[in-house]
């Protein structure tokens, strides 16, 4: 058979003699790959003595810390199924859903979530078991992890589980209803690594990346523990939120020389006035994902820091990146090329392929897709089309092979029995001087759909002139009936933990 199991990503650092090489850090602590597969090891060994039995679920509910990677992979090398998910969250009864909708046999938690954790297990049918990671007082009933790896005889072997079989789940939130289990299998990860993370970023031994993503995204789990532990590198993690003052001190403390980011965190850095410059001399690239960059935004981070940012699109279902702009290869504005190893179509309503330069439905083929969405056998069929990933988006392909994103299917705007894309519009308006971030919807006004534009304005006295110079910036630049008609003025947009704009929190506003 087939054998591969995930977490042989540190047993491959200890043969190639990396072992005394540092492999993450946080704030003053650090781990080597000798330390993670220890600890690895032992979580794996603990896990089975906890009666975590192979493919049942490992929840983690924790903030980035040195130990995330050995509780994720010690999880996958004994056989059973990690399931990080947002540990910002707020509602013990977001906890108690993926208890529930996971079947957890565990979770594992930080001092900082136990009492919502704990919270949420009074409303679940049969109570996993509970273990506290990093400092803080267990109550009764919780194990610590720290005594319960020193009592553990570390699994020197891996479980023996094959290439196929699940490895681990990542949750995907939707526009509506409940957040989807996407599962991924043991070969996913070596995938992502030998494609983006070598053919495109060039990752070797010899860099340091640092991700303001945290690791239970599937972006930042690329970033921060597939990338780097794929060649013997070195990932810094941040706990908390990541300020601009915080990543740019984090910039000048480790020196990473691979940056990772989103938009709307690069726009929140450029806006800041702060009080001296700081050195990110060290960077030799940045990398932007999980919402479009604009040309605009990419043009300012040039002309403010001399960096170039790499733009791409990818997924929870597809692990990471699939589409990027390159080194030797950037257009701003664009989401770049095919990354090697993946193939793309862009598809009419009729299902047929559309001319170049034409939008469409992008559908995406690589062999880091997801299996399934647990529980949600409809979603599935409807989403995985053979090979292909129905992916949602709207693409563009111009002859030179370039991608340029038109919006998600769902946020087309239909006026007047023509299309229009909200990006096209947004992308606009960001180039007006006065206008920080924007997202623009339809709404439904006297039995008609109208574009609204949400704007986050520059300065706090925005008034109806500043609206109406925006509807006339608008005008003069795209064809006549992509304005927006409505425009509104407000401090912040709804996004999600990974800066995409929540736009059907928008279309749900009230007027």
């Amino acid at each position: 058979m087939d054998r591969l199991n995930a977490s042989e990503l540190l047993d491959r650092n200890l043969d190639a003699g990396h072992g005394d090489r540092v492999a993450t850090r946080c704030s003053d602590e650090a781990r080597t790959y000798a330390e993670l597969h220890d600890r690895a090891g032992r979580i794996a060994a603990a896990l089975t003595e906890l009666g975590v039995h192979r493919e049942q679920r490992v929840l983690m509910v924790m903030d980035d810390s040195v130990d995330w990677p050995a509780i994720f992979l010690g999880a996958i090398r004994g056989g059973a199924v990690p399931v990080p998910v947002n540990p910002l969250l707020q509602a013990a009864a977001d906890y108690a859903y993926f208890v529930e909708d996971a079947l957890a046999r565990a979770v594992v938690t930080d001092a900082p979530r136990l009492a919502l954790v704990l919270e949420a297990l009074e409303r679940v049918h049969e109570r996993p078991a509970v273990i506290l990671a990093g400092p803080g007082d267990a109550p009764d009933g919780v194990h610590r992890l720290d005594a319960l790896m020193a009592a553990a005889t570390p699994l020197s072997r891996p479980a023996p589980t094959r290439r196929d079989d699940m490895a681990f789940w990542l949750y995907s939130s939707g526009s509506t209803g409940n957040p989807k289990a996407v599962v991924h299998l043991q070969h996913d990860l070596d995938y992502t690594a030998a494609t983006y993370g070598r053919e495109v970023l060039g990752f070797s031994d010899q860099d340091l990346a640092l991700s303001t993503t945290k690791l239970f995204h599937a972006y930042g789990l690329g970033n921060s523990l597939t990338f780097p532990f794929s060649v013997g590198a070195s990932s810094v993690v941040l706990a908390g939120r990541a300020t601009p003052e915080a990543l740019l001190s984090a910039v000048e403390r480790y020196r990473p020389s691979l940056f990772f980011s989103v938009p709307t965190i690069y726009n929140a850095v450029l806006n800041w006035a702060p009080p001296r410059d700081f050195d990110l001399g060290s960077i030799r690239l940045c990398i932007s994902a999980a919402e479009q960059l604009p040309a605009e935004l990419w043009q300012r981070w040039k002309d403010r820091f001399g960096l170039v940012i790499l733009d791409g699109i990818g997924s929870t279902e597809m692990l990471h990146i699939y589409i990027s702009n390159r080194p030797d290869a950037v257009r701003p504005g664009s989401s770049g090329l095919v990354v090697p190893g993946y193939e793309t179509q862009v598809l009419d309503p009729e299902g047929r392929p559309a001319p170049a330069g034409e939008a469409g439905d992008l559908l995406v083929k690589g062999d880091s897709a997801l299996a399934l969405y647990w529980g949600q056998h409809d979603k599935s069929k409807n989403t995985i089309r053979g090979h292909w990933f129905f992916s949602g988006d709207r693409y563009r392909i111009d002859t030179d092979g370039f991608h340029w994103y038109e919006g998600r299917s769902d946020d087309m705007i239909k006026v007047g029995g023509l299309w229009v894309s909200p990006v096209e519009i947004e992308g606009v308006l960001i180039e007006h001087p006065g206008v920080l971030e924007s997202a623009v919807v339809g709404v439904r006004i006297d039995g008609l759909t109208k574009i609204k534009a949400f704007v986050i304005p520059r300065q706090t006295d925005a008034d109806d002139a500043l609206a109406e110079e925006l509807r006339q910036w608008c005008k003069s630049r795209l064809q006549r009936y992509k304005y927006p008609q409505v425009i509104e003025f407000v401090p912040e947009l709804p996004k999600t933990v990974t800066g995409k704009v929540q736009r059907f929190k928008l279309r749900d506003a009230p007027s």
